[in-house]
């Protein structure tokens, strides 16, 4: 038996402000559209703002159902509007914020396992990394140079 070490690298940013002006602009829009989510079940608002090659930003806020799981998380809407909207655009970088009804998320909130499967097909698609920035509604921001970080064991077509 071998043992393998994997290791991930992320930059920290103790405020928002100390992130560079794109990036805090990108954050803002996030925020903004997190009030925007649809969630009476979970109490749980997220948003996302992705930057993409064109100059253009695109955005998406959590939609649930009733129906679980037919709702769609803020990464995934956003990710599915910009290639429905800009289908020959890269994604260059993408901002989440995400926060309860019920208590003060203080923690950077990662995307959840399906948002990293997409995140990871747009990637694959574009070959290049897509620079992701998520926090909680307060509190650090953590940078991910690429989505290799979050999921590094990442399933794409060369595996079908």
């Amino acid at each position: 038996m071998k043992e393998i070490t994997i290791t991930s690298k992320f930059s920290v940013y103790d405020t928002q402000q100390e992130m560079p002006v794109d990036i805090q602009n990108l954050m803002e829009q996030a925020i903004a559209i997190r009030k925007t989510a649809y969630a009476p079940y979970s109490k749980f608002r997220v948003g996302a703002a992705l930057l993409l090659d064109n100059g253009k930003i695109v955005l998406g806020s959590n939609q649930e159902n009733a129906a679980y799981p037919s709702g769609l998380c803020a990464e995934r809407v956003a990710i599915f509007q910009a290639g429905a909207i800009y289908p020959d655009a890269k994604i260059v970088k993408m901002a989440i914020t995400a926060a309860s009804d019920t208590n003060t998320t203080a923690s950077p909130i990662p995307p959840c396992g399906g948002c990293r499967q997409s995140i990871s097909e747009y990637e694959f698609r574009q070959n290049q990394p897509i620079e992701i920035y998520f926090m909680g509604e307060i509190g650090v921001v953590y940078k991910s140079d690429s989505l290799k970080n979050l999921l590094p064991f990442m399933f794409d077509k060369n595996f079908l």
